[in-house]
């Protein structure tokens, strides 16, 4: 019985851990993220991976959570991107760290 219960518990890490970048995508509709970004093109912000190409390289982890906690612009252009203060930080961290990751 133990067996078996360790084996389920293992398939779901593994499952979980598989399909983190379908996650990240589906957590960016789940907070109206793609009203304004896509994955590989500018709509009114820019695309993810236009961002992830700007920042490769830099600590700027934090400095994206905060722009999208807390809105700003000027960075991409004059078009402000609201704040989204709603958004749990715990899904902010995903959502940078799959942004930073190329938003595969």
């Amino acid at each position: 019985m133990k067996s078996a219960l360790l084996s389920i518990a293992l398939a779901a890490a593994a499952a979980s851990a598989s399909a983190p970048a379908m996650a990240s995508l589906d957590l960016a509709k789940k907070h109206n993220c793609t009203a304004c970004h896509a994955v590989d093109k500018k709509l009114v912000g820019p695309s993810y991976k236009d961002v992830a190409a700007k920042h490769k390289g830099k600590p700027d982890a934090a400095m994206l959570a905060e722009k999208i906690k807390k809105g700003g612009s000027g960075v991409y252009g004059p078009v402000p991107m609201p704040p989204n203060a709603s958004v749990p930080d715990a899904d902010i961290k995903v959502l940078v760290d799959w942004i930073m990751s190329g938003a595969k």
